[in-house]
């Protein structure tokens, strides 16, 4: 255990977060998710998964964001997995209260949160850095994030 960082930041999640660099993008995934054979299938090298099985999905992102920074540089650093045959802008119950929190945190603002067809979200993982594959039992209850930097301003 370690002092001010979430007890759910397991260290092989920590040691992946580290690792990132910006732009870099993590997934966020509901029990649902096909992360080990999207993971094998990936498109550099096999893509680490990570198992959170007792969390859900808002609480993981949650703990993640307390470290990642979120990309400052692109309009949409945040994406979901769009529910399939619904009009457009339908976000479920999970998706609303995630895009929510993000704003309540000020993280994001929900026009920073981007719908993904559910095949092009796929093709996203296979680029992505790792997967969190949570215990998240609804469904369309996957996120990715993209990394950002810390720093000081830059000199004028």
């Amino acid at each position: 255990m370690l002092k001010g960082i979430d007890p759910l930041l397991t260290p092989d999640l920590l040691k992946l977060l580290a690792e990132m660099g910006h732009g870099d993008e993590i997934v966020i995934a509901d029990a649902n998710f096909t992360a080990a054979s999207l993971a094998r299938r990936a498109a550099m090298a096999p893509l680490p998964v990570i198992a959170l099985p007792g969390v859900g999905v808002q609480r993981c992102i949650e703990a993640v964001l307390g470290l990642l920074p979120l990309d400052a540089s692109v309009a949409q650093p945040v994406a979901y997995m769009q529910v399939c045959d619904t009009p457009a802008g339908y976000r479920s119950r999970l998706q609303r209260e995630v895009i929510a929190a993000l704003q309540a945190g000020g993280q994001a603002r929900p026009e920073q949160c981007e719908a993904v067809e559910r095949f092009a979200f796929y093709d996203r993982v296979r680029q992505a850095f790792a997967i969190v594959h949570t215990g998240e039992a609804q469904p369309y209850g996957n996120f990715l994030l993209r990394k950002g930097v810390l720093g000081e301003a830059l000199a004028a």
